[in-house]
């Protein structure tokens, strides 16, 4: 999977991701001790939806593109609303984003003054610019990093309490083994902190790799949530996406199963479209 994020910005597996990364930002924020942030392969920031890249695929018309201005049900804009207090910075006057933030800004909009994010980015000309995206702000630190590498060195923060969102750009093979490895691996170091691991989905059978090491890990506290746009019979697309996440809030499993089903639905390209919310350990 070639994974460029400015093609897709915005599309229907970034709303999944930031919707729930802006939730549990929201979580972190009722406790007046500052967090850290971890984002391994951060992008660039900040995308121009009207840009070249972008333009050339218009994925974000399927994604934020069917939310922006549009109300859903109770449940469901509960689950939406920290996303959408961000997003309703970039609108374009018109009801509409001209530009969509990435994990990064999401993050460095809602974090408070003592906070703190490091965010890793390895393609040169992407590093410099989330450099640039991120301007002078003190809070935070952009390193040009394997995300992997970072992963291993920089846990747990200073501050003990916070977040790690892993995103690779899923462009070798093997790399969901890879992220299950990894990420217990990180876990056995900060077992309190919260992990966010985002995938795609294709093939669900592929999810395997993935899925069954962290079950039979033991680990407490594994909430795996899934948007599918349509159904699985053609794994040459991308069908859907999804997060495990590692000591998720307490209320996010509930809030999920109550509202993600109207996502979903407002964001079904296809026949087959739904939620899916299990706990992979109690």
């Amino acid at each position: 999977m070639n994974y460029r994020h400015a093609f897709h910005a915005g599309n229907f597996a970034d709303v999944l991701k930031h919707v729930l990364l802006a939730r549990v930002i929201e979580h972190l924020n009722l406790k007046s001790a500052p967090w850290g942030y971890l984002d391994t392969h951060a992008g660039v920031g900040v995308y121009d939806l009207e840009g070249e890249e972008a333009s050339r695929t218009a994925e974000w018309r399927n994604g934020v593109g069917r939310l922006a201005g549009r109300r859903l049900g109770e449940a469901a804009e509960r689950l939406l609303a920290p996303w959408r207090q961000v997003l309703a910075e970039f609108d374009d006057g018109a009801g509409r984003p001209g530009r969509y933030p990435g994990s990064p800004e999401i993050v460095r909009r809602l974090a408070r003054d003592d906070d703190r994010l490091r965010l890793c980015e390895l393609h040169p000309k992407d590093a410099a610019a989330l450099g640039q995206a991120m301007g002078r702000d003190k809070r935070v630190k952009v390193v040009e990093i394997d995300g992997w590498t970072a992963l291993n060195a920089w846990l747990p923060p200073r501050e003990r309490r916070g977040l790690v969102l892993v995103d690779p750009p899923y462009e070798q093979p093997g790399e969901l083994a890879r992220m299950a490895e990894r990420f217990l691996a990180a876990h056995a170091v900060w077992p309190t902190g919260v992990f966010a691991l985002w995938y795609p989905v294709k093939d669900p059978r592929d999810l395997q790799a993935l899925i069954e090491p962290l079950k039979a890990s033991g680990r407490p506290k594994l909430l795996r949530v899934e948007v599918h746009v349509r159904g699985c019979e053609d794994d040459r697309l991308l069908n859907g996406s999804g997060l495990i996440l590692a000591n998720p809030p307490w209320t996010l499993a509930d809030d999920c199963r109550s509202g993600l089903p109207e996502i979903a639905q407002a964001l079904q390209q296809d026949a087959g479209g739904r939620a899916i919310v299990e706990e992979l350990s109690a």
